[in-house]
């Protein structure tokens, strides 16, 4: 920050400095007499420029009209051209006064300042076009590399993913599940095939997308924990409090399912008499959202420094800015919740 600062008042002093040599030439062309008074007002007039652009610099950063498009600039660019420049003529004036410098043409005052806008007006704006486009390019590049980290999170998560599917440990006890079931149950067991292919089917395309369909998310985790019920029986009670209307709303892939896997990991496999999963969707004051409970307590594998939790806070942080929110907490003796609020899509 401090050096972006700099380069900016480099460039002030730089910009009107030469529009002060400018004027100069000016006189020295035209052999206009180059007085002590001449320079001092050549002083004000970059003075003054410095101090009328700052506060448009100040304004704009206040008003966060650097965010907006180009199309909804074009006005305001044109009012920020003629406001500081009306600023600026008023600086003038008011220092010639102050300095009780001669009005040699007798001019009255509302005249000098029209003069003085018209003649400062075309410094002002290539002024405003060059601070804003800098800026406009700049946030496209900071939004490119935010684009890059995201794609880079999304991979390394795919990555993660597929591997903590895929490991000999979670293969084991699906198929150990499944096989138990041929004889007893082969109904069932063809099914729990089905919704093992799609788990790991989903979790191969995750890098694919930067958002799904609820609907589609909220299938996986139900083939999930169709999955983990084989295996922990009466053990694992499911709930689901889903409000349809949600199901469309777009969400990060695979993020529900990292809760959800996070929730029979740390919480109901901890627990000797099992416990409650319970996924919430609903909306709430603009947000869509998701909530997972789960029975257990918080512990250092779920204080938000493992690999699941942090990169749910990153992807949200990276597609959302600052709208979206995530916590996990303890809010009952017994009980964890996870909770993600994505804002809202207008439609």
């Amino acid at each position: 920050m401090a050096k972006r600062n700099s380069y900016y008042w480099l460039c002030q002093l730089g910009g009107w400095g030469l529009v002060g040599l400018s004027m100069l030439f000016y006189a020295i062309t035209f052999k206009e007499e180059i007085s002590q008074t001449y320079l001092y007002r050549i002083l004000i007039y970059i003075t003054s420029g410095i101090v009328s652009t700052h506060i448009l610099r100040e304004f704009l950063k206040r008003t966060n009209w650097l965010l907006l498009p180009i199309e909804k600039m074009v006005t305001r660019l044109g009012a920020a051209v003629v406001v500081t420049s009306i600023l600026y003529g008023l600086l003038v004036l008011g220092a010639y006064e102050l300095f009780h410098f001669e009005n040699k043409n007798k001019l009255d005052f509302s005249t000098r300042l029209f003069a003085n806008v018209l003649n400062i007006g075309i410094f002002m704006i290539p002024w405003i076009l060059l601070y804003y486009f800098y800026h406009y390019i700049e946030k496209s590049r900071r939004q490119q590399v935010d684009t890059l980290k995201l794609e880079s999170l999304v991979k390394e998560l795919e990555l993660k993913t597929i591997k903590s599917h895929i490991n000999p440990h979670f293969i084991f006890n699906a198929l150990n599940s499944i096989r138990a079931l041929i004889d007893e149950n082969p109904n069932r067991a063809r099914n729990a095939i089905t919704e093992l292919s799609n788990i790991l089917r989903s979790s191969m395309q995750a890098e694919k997308l930067e958002t799904v369909p609820f609907e589609k998310e909220l299938n996986i985790v139900k083939d999930y924990l169709a999955l983990e019920y084989i295996r922990f029986e009466d053990r694992l009670r499911i709930e689901y409090q889903i409000d349809e209307d949600t199901l469309d709303q777009p969400v990060p892939p695979m993020m529900l399912q990292t809760l959800v896997e996070n929730a029979i990991k740390h919480g109901i496999g901890k627990q000797v008499s099992g416990g409650i999963v319970k996924v919430v969707s609903d909306f709430k004051n603009d947000f869509h959202e998701l909530i997972v409970l789960n029975s257990g307590s918080l512990n250092g594998h779920m204080n938000g420094d493992g690999f699941g939790l942090s990169s749910t806070r990153n992807r949200l942080q990276l597609l959302f800015g600052g709208k979206a929110n995530f916590e996990i907490k303890q809010v009952d003796t017994g009980l964890v919740e996870a909770r993600i609020q994505i804002p809202v899509e207008l439609k």
